[in-house]
Parts: structure tokens; sequence; C-alpha cells
């Protein structure tokens, strides 16, 4: 046999937060008391009135083939909560439904990009966007900022990014890895070189949406100038904890959204019946309990934040989104404990879990080997325990 595998995914990185997760768990089943902080999953369980809902679903036989795109109630409820959140108009046929968020980018990809074209990624970025593009055919751009800028790209650097071979702008507000929230003004201002542009789309992952510490989420696709050049990504997962319901979408165009549903239903067809029914209710009743887990998180960051300001070495922003922090880890890179030297991010990562039985994911795998990422979806108890080992960690460094 010549080649077993093709050239696609012999290229493609595996996730690194998924293989941090899995090295978590291998050596939990060794005994080990590890605390995994390197998941994007609320340690919440999903709401009871959602998990009526897919019950009352099996019950009423909604146990078929759906529709690609989605059940048309779902699509519409959609483009309701799309008006009433952010003053969007969309039509349900601008709507498809996929099994999760990722899958509605891998569909956006496959659908507008072509060999060569290039995706500007702002940077850091959720480790997937790279490798999706790369499957599509496209050539990520990573356009990074620091924790100087609240890891917030300015239209200036945009602006010098853009080439004749530009196609899409992809980026996450709030942000998945640093927490950070593009204010209206500074998402207006990114618009106004997006718009110079006529030929680049605009990718808006928005999955944390309702996990905003800020006074309103904006999106991008408010800005009327390139509004019908915009998708907006979207989904069940974090807002309610719906992680394994594997229920995302996305609002565009409409010839790029009937594109998607064209790709869509030659690799996996509609989104489970369970879920989509679930996830109706959850749209229109689940409001109330998404914004109580957005307080606990509240809270937990808080008391993360104080713990970290007080480590050496370390320096972490005030994320106002989403549930991780991102920080800023070089004042430690140089330093050693016995023979283990610190120099990067995946050498810093392996010390903590080897050391302090705390996994987290190296920086490298979101474009700024700088940082590591932590989640903190866990409990206050678990939290805190996990703080105080990595801060112990950290001391024997010199």
């Amino acid at each position: 046999m010549k080649h077993l595998l093709s050239e696609r995914v012999s290229s493609l990185a595996p996730s690194a937060t998924i293989a941090m997760a899995e090295k978590a768990r291998e050596l939990k089943n060794q005994g080990k008391d590890v605390i995994s902080l390197s998941l994007g999953e609320p340690d919440f369980d999903t709401p009871e009135l959602i998990k009526d809902a897919a019950k009352k679903a099996l019950d009423e036989g909604y146990t078929k083939y759906t529709p690609v795109p989605g059940f048309a109630d779902l699509r519409q409820a959609i483009c309701d909560k799309l008006k009433a959140d952010s003053q969007l108009d969309y039509l349900p046929s601008q709507i498809v439904v996929s099994n999760g968020a990722k899958q509605s980018i891998a569909n956006v990809c496959l659908s507008v990009l072509n060999p060569g074209d290039e995706v500007i990624i702002l940077a850091p970025y959720w480790v997937s966007y790279a490798q999706i593009v790369q499957v599509a055919g496209g050539t990520p751009v990573s356009v990074l900022a620091g924790i100087d800028s609240d890891y917030k790209v300015g239209p200036d650097q945009l602006a010098a990014s853009i080439t004749d071979r530009t196609r899409m702008v992809m980026f996450s507000s709030p942000c998945n890895p640093t927490g950070s929230v593009y204010s209206k003004e500074e998402l207006v201002a990114l618009a106004g070189v997006i718009e110079k542009h006529p030929d680049v789309l605009v990718l808006s992952d928005e999955i944390y949406e309702y996990i905003n510490y800020t006074d309103k989420h904006f999106s991008i696709a408010q800005v009327q100038a390139i509004h019908e050049r915009v998708i907006v990504i979207n989904g069940f997962s974090k807002a309610y904890s719906m992680t394994g319901w594997r229920l995302g979408y996305m609002a565009a165009h409409a010839e790029i959204a009937k594109a998607c549903g064209k790709i869509q239903g030659q690799f996996t067809s509609g989104a489970n019946a369970m879920s989509q029914r679930a996830g109706i209710t959850a749209l229109q009743d689940a409001r109330q309990a998404a914004d109580e887990m957005k307080a606990a998180f509240a809270e937990r960051k808080a008391v993360v934040k104080e713990l970290l300001d007080a480590m050496p070495g370390i320096q972490a922003n005030d994320p106002e989104g989403a549930f991780y922090f991102f920080p800023d880890a070089t004042g430690v890179y140089g330093k050693s404990y016995g023979d283990r030297q610190i120099n990067n991010s995946i050498d810093l990562c392996g010390y903590i879990l080897d050391e302090a039985l705390v996994a987290m994911v190296p920086g490298e795998a979101f474009g700024d080997d700088r940082c590591f990422r932590l989640s903190y979806a866990a409990s206050m108890d678990e939290l805190r325990e996990a703080m105080a080992r990595l801060h112990a960690a950290l001391e024997k460094l010199n």
C-alpha cells in the first residue's frame, strides 16, 4: 500500500484541548487526583425544562430524519432570538442548524473558500479555526494581539493584513481563549476596514454571547454596511450547558445558507430531532437559567483573578466574557525546577500537569505561545485547590 492516509489528514493537527483532557483522564485512571481545567464545558447540568422538552419529543415520536437545515419552527425561533437580542432580521431560509457550532464553521469554510484563499484569524483564536480553514483548502493568516491590548486586534492591524487573496475574516466575541469582548465601537472600526474590501466575508463566532459580563452583546452583523457579508455562528452548548446535545446554527446571506445546507446534506444531514425540539424550549424559555449560570461564572472569575494576580511571573487580564483566563506566562519562561526547563507554553503546561496535577492548555494551540488557557467552568472548591497547586508549582521555579 503506497499511501494509507491522505495528505489532508496527515497535515491536520489534533485538538489541543481534547488532547490535554485525554491526558488528564489517563492520569485519573491511574488514581491521580487531577483537576482538569482544559475543556470549555460548563460543569452545570442542562436545565430541567430543556431535558423535559427532549423527553416530550421522544414521547411524541420525534425519532426520524430531520430536514437538513433544521426544523422550520426551530429556525423561526432562532430568527426571533436574533431579532430580540441583536435587532438582526433573518428569514428561516437564512438559518442552517447543524451538529454543533463547529460543524457550522466547517460548512461555511467548505462553502465559500477556494484553494489559496486567505482567511484572517484574529488571534488568540479557538484551536479549530485554522485547522478547519486548512481542510477547506484555505490559508489561515493569524493576526495577533497581546495582553497589552486586552487581546483585541485593532483596525490598523487588520487593514495591514488584508491582501488581494483575503476571502474572510474570522473571530469570536466573547473570545475563546481570552474571554475578551469586542465593544460596539471596536467592531464598528473593524467593519469600517472590511467595508473597503467588498469581496471579504466575516465569520463572527458568538457562541459565548450569553456569557458576557458587559452591559450588552454587540454583533458585527449589526453594522449595516457589511451585514450581507457577515456569517453569524452560534449554538446551545455554552449558554445552556448543552455540550453533549450537539446543536449549533449559522445565520447568513441566503445564498451562503443554501450552500451550507448543500454541504451538510452530503456529510451528516440534519441535526438530531430531540435536540432540536429541546433547542426551541431553550431559546424561548431558558434565558433565566442561562443568566443564573452566567452569574455563577462571574463569581468564579473574580476569585480566580485574585488568585492569579498573586502568582509569580503570571499576568492576567480581566476577561469580560466566556469562562476562560489566558494569562501571559513569559515571566516564568527561562526558569527551571530540577531538570525541567520552562521555555514555552507546552513546557509549562506539561510541568504543571506533572507537578501539580492540574490540566490546562498551552497557548501555542491558540496562536500565542506566551500564554496558557485555563477554564473556570469548575466548582469553586476545585478552582481554589487548582490555583493553590498552580501557585505552589510556580514558586518552585527558579
